[in-house]
Parts: C-alpha cells; structure tokens; sequence
C-alpha cells in the first residue's frame, strides 16, 4: 500500500511539472517592466511591448484604417471644410489630406474609413474593425470621455495608432495620450520653410528606400516633452532652415538632433508618428520638393503600424 501510495504521488508530481513547462513553453515572454515616469505602461521599442491576443485577422477582414481629423480649434488649410457627421461623408478636392489617404488605400490594397464624428470612436468594438487609426490633423481636444476611453482599450488590445502633423496639438491634458506620441508634444513651430529632412533609419518600413537627405517644406514642431524611449527615424538639419528653427514661443530648437518621425511600442499597441504634412501640396499632386518621398513615409508609417509591414525596425 505504501509503494502504491508513494508512486501515485510520484506520478502525480510528474504530471503537475509537465503540464506547467507546457505553459511556461506557450505564454508569451514577460513584458518589461512598466515605468511610472513613462505613465504606468510598457513603452519604447521591445515588441514584448506588444499585445498580440488575436483581434485582428487579415487573412479573413482585410486591412482597414480610420482617418479621424476632427478639430475643436484651429484647422489646417489641408483639411478643408469642416466635415458632417457620420462615417465616409462627402469629400471635396478641399480635403486634400483626406482624399489623399483615401487614394493610398486604394493604390496599395487597404480600406480607407473617414469621419470627424466622435461618436464613430465611442467604443472599442467599433475600434476594432480597423488595424490602425489615424489621427490627422486632429486639434485640441478632439475626443469625449467615451471616445478616450474606447481609444486606450483599443489600443491595450493591439491596435495600431498613426499620428501625423497635428496630431501633436491635440488631447493637450491628457497624459496616457501624451505617452502614445512618445511622451511628447507639440510646443510651438516657426513659419513654414524649406529645409532638409535626414533618413537616420533604412531598416524601417517608413523609411526604406527613401534617400538619406531628401528637401521638404514644412513647420518643424519644436518639442516639449522631447521623445524619449523611442525610434527616432528621421530628423530636420536645422542647418538648412534659412529663417533657422526658434519657434514663435522662444523655443530655440533641437540642434543636432530635431526629430520629425519616430516609432514605439506602447501600451500594448503600435504608434507611429510625424510632425511632418502641414502644406497642401504635400497631399495633392501639386508639384513639392521631397513629396513623394514624404508619401512614401506616411505609406510605410501606415502600414507598419497597423501591422502588414515589420513594425519599428
């Protein structure tokens, strides 16, 4: 009875240490630790960032992004007209910005939606029919406690976020916000000038194949907070500013190292952003200096972070 008793325990322990390297072999590595400086969440650029949990199937849904570029302030000329409520309403050729992420779906095999209805971001299940969202040009406080609430949850589950121009003058109090720019935000801009943007990253899908100094126009975004924990991925030589890049609030500018495009982990999601996009020839087929390359980085910024492209290289 003693052996039978001793070989059922031993058997049973065995059992137990099998069954617990079976879970230890599928639960996904330990995310790094959550830093309260950096708002209680993992951020920066370690994909254990991640949440990977399966709400999003493109082989069975496609891909699909929300363009989302509501204002509760100033608006950019890019922007055009002020939109009515709903999803996909009518757009003019005024609505450069707009019509030109439409016609990048369109081009390279992804769905485009459009609103500046809050109401359209008022719940996580409605978030997640999209693989990124993106705030263009979104102003002030653009988002109502549910639409808040509903972005964070969406993005806690994977969700991607793409954040451009102004994207940087919006949620101004909002710190989890903050922290999904790369605890960063918008300060003040001198006037919009021509000057040189540096690729400082090839391996990224935003910025592969792009030159490694390309001219463009634009505002050049001082900084405050400053990105920390992030992919920085390209930079504005201050150099080639002819009215130089102190901003119209005394910001005197970064110096060697001006970012206008980064990327991070953060929150369980994906977030690219660019202060880059405030002229209207940027969008349309206007003739600009350093356009297409600028669309070539939206494009990739785009598809990265909703996750058809290596995010964040």
């Amino acid at each position: 009875m003693h052996r039978r008793r001793l070989h059922a325990y031993l058997t049973a322990a065995l059992t137990l240490a099998l069954l617990l390297t079976a879970h230890d072999r599928l639960r996904p590595a330990a995310a790094p630790p959550a830093d309260s400086a950096d708002h209680g969440v993992c951020r920066g650029t370690d994909p254990r960032c991640y949440h990977d949990w399966g709400n999003f199937d493109p082989a069975t849904d496609g891909y699909r992004v929300l363009v989302y570029s509501r204002t509760a302030g100033p608006r950019h000329a890019h922007l055009g007209p002020a939109l009515p409520a709903g999803l996909n309403p009518p757009l003019t050729p005024a609505h450069a910005a707009q019509s030109a992420l439409v016609r990048l779906g369109t081009e390279n095999g992804f769905a485009v939606d459009w609103t500046e209805d809050v109401t359209q971001l008022s719940s996580p299940a409605r978030l997640f029919r999209y693989n990124a969202v993106i705030f263009m040009s979104t102003t002030r406080d653009a988002l109502d406690d549910p639409a808040q609430t509903a972005l964070r949850q969406y993005i806690r589950g994977g969700g991607g976020f793409a954040g451009i121009h102004n994207a940087f003058g919006t949620e101004y109090n909002w710190p989890w916000y903050e922290g999904l720019l790369g605890d960063a935000n918008y300060y003040d801009h001198g006037r919009n000038q021509p000057g040189t943007v540096v690729t400082t990253s090839r391996r990224d899908a935003s910025t592969a194949g792009l030159p490694a100094r390309w001219d463009f126009t634009d505002e050049w975004y001082n900084l405050v907070p400053f990105p920390s924990r992030v992919r920085i991925l390209a930079t504005v030589d201050e150099s080639t500013l002819p009215d130089g890049a102190t901003g119209g609030s005394g910001h005197p500018g970064h110096g060697r190292n001006h970012p206008v495009s980064w990327c991070q982990y953060y929150d369980g999601g994906r977030s690219w952003v660019t202060t880059l996009g405030h002229a209207v020839e940027a969008w349309t087929d206007a003739p600009m200096a350093g356009d297409t390359s600028f669309v070539q980085h939206v494009l990739g910024g785009i598809e990265s972070a909703m996750g058809r492209r290596p995010f964040c290289r």
